[in-house]
């Protein structure tokens, strides 16, 4: 006798649930996934809090933008290769390996003797890093029950949001003790710990997976056009920033050219079939990671115009990382009307980034502005997280059995190299108006918080398409 609709409903409910992700069978391969992308995550927090102090120690001002442009730009290689080391090796050894040289890397960077030595650190911890990123979205798939991927997915995005606590306070901690290699030094053990023991809670194989290409042109695409728009935007010209980013995205034109007519690129054959959604849902997480960016300058602002001191506008710009891990939660459970939270929910980032254009510009100490700000930054947050999980789900449905291993790869590649565009974009913007300039800053908020709107709304028009 089949169960009724109710009791259907009820039973799929509990088998998706927290406590089912979190519970005894799959609570292990849970916190392994959610570790990877957490420390990863907490190092790039970490590693931007400590930079002043490393920068004291060691010299090399003139490269100190460097040590974040070369560790964005090794991560986005390092998920690109991610699918063709799943699909190789398997998950357990590709999540160890990855562990392991995320270690090494982090290692460099706490002897380093001067800044070139660390920005060598900082590559090798990039490509670790990016590797176990995302892995750990691939690796979902095959470890988990697809009821969970939701959660699941939403589990692994908080980290993001765990690490913009834990990143500042920990790498603070270790300046303010004026022992930044401490902070290094720390990640290194846990890390370890996690390439022993969780990987040894990933299945050794997934038979399922064919043999995938190493991308090289596609690598070779990416990087280029992450290196010639984060090249441009350290300047205050407004010709050689518009040059950059133009001929940047002629780069990116010719990859996803590329990408069309390739076996061997990044994204799946799918996101260019007859049916665009695919295609959509990489642009609007695009678009919303891009929007988002905004936070890089937060804490400035917060300190120049709202007069914070350096904690405070530091956790400041953490209430967006924190409106993104509650939106992720809160939000998926969802299922009978996710199609529709999809496409509303940048309404949301949209709203956001408006209180933020008419707000984020006061040089004002009261109270009510300050919350005000945060208030903007947490709806910017809150839209992303709440659309976030059921993006991802949707890539590693719609991808298609012959691509599983390019899935959650594919993914992260788009974060990260969306992230790496987005805060060039944002260096641009408020280097041509001159944020230093304390007459300018003013300004400068409020152009940056205006001209991210465009991907915002962007994020909408294309979520809203997937509907159909």
């Amino acid at each position: 006798m089949s169960s009724s609709p109710g009791v259907s409903s009820a039973a799929d409910a509990t088998a998706a649930s927290w406590g089912t992700l979190l519970g005894r069978r799959h609570g292990a391969v849970s916190a392994t996934l959610a570790g990877g992308v957490g420390l990863h995550a907490t190092n790039v927090y970490l590693a931007a809090t400590v930079m002043p102090s490393v920068v004291e120690d060691i010299g090399g001002a003139r490269l100190y933008a460097w040590a974040t442009t070369i560790f964005m730009v090794v991560s986005v290689l390092g998920s690109t290769l991610a699918g063709a080391v799943l699909a190789k090796v398997g998950p357990r050894s590709a999540y160890r390996w990855s562990a392991i040289t995320l270690a090494l890397g982090t290692a460099i960077c706490a002897v380093a003797p001067s800044m070139p030595a660390l920005l060598v650190g900082r590559a090798v911890q990039g490509l670790g890093g990016g590797l176990l990123f995302a892995l750990c979205y691939s690796i979902v798939r095959f470890a988990l029950n697809e009821e969970l991927w939701p959660r699941a997915m939403a589990l692994v995005s908080a980290m993001w949001g765990v690490a913009t606590l834990v990143g500042p306070a920990l790498g603070g901690l270790w300046s303010q003790l004026h022992l930044w290699r401490g902070a290094f030094w720390m990640l290194v053990p846990i890390v370890v710990v996690f390439s022993v023991w969780g990987a040894a809670r990933l299945p050794a194989q997934s038979n399922d997976l064919a043999p995938l290409r190493i991308p090289w042109l596609a690598i070779s695409l990416l990087t280029a056009a992450v290196l010639v728009i984060s090249g441009a935007s350290v300047t205050t010209s407004l010709i050689v920033n518009g040059a950059g980013i133009l001929m940047a995205a002629v780069i990116l034109l010719i990859w996803l050219w590329r990408e069309r007519s390739t076996d061997a690129g990044v994204l799946p054959a799918a996101t260019f079939g007859p049916n665009r959604r695919l295609g959509l849902i990489y642009v609007t997480m695009a678009a919303l990671v891009i929007a988002s960016t905004v936070e890089v300058f937060v804490p400035y602002f917060g300190q120049h115009l709202q007069g914070l001191g350096p904690l405070a506008a530091g956790f400041l710009g953490a209430i967006m990382a924190a409106g993104w891990t509650a939106g992720s939660i809160a939000f998926s459970g969802v299922r009978r009307r996710k199609a529709l939270l999809i496409a509303t929910a940048p309404a949301c980032t949209i709203t956001g980034l408006i209180v933020l254009v008419f707000v984020g510009p006061l040089e004002s100490h009261a109270l009510t502005t300050v919350l005000t700000v945060a208030l903007g930054l947490l709806l910017v947050g809150l839209g992303v997280g709440a659309a976030w999980p059921h993006l991802l789900t949707d890539v590693l449905q719609l991808a298609g059995d012959r691509d599983q291993a390019l899935a959650g790869a594919s993914a992260t590649t788009v974060q990260l190299t969306a992230t790496a565009v987005g805060s060039a974009i944002a260096g641009a913007v408020t280097n041509i108006v001159g944020f230093t300039d304390p007459s300018h800053t003013a300004d400068a908020a409020r152009w940056l918080f205006a001209i991210f709107l465009v991907p915002a709304v962007l994020a909408l028009a294309t979520a809203w398409a997937t509907r159909r």
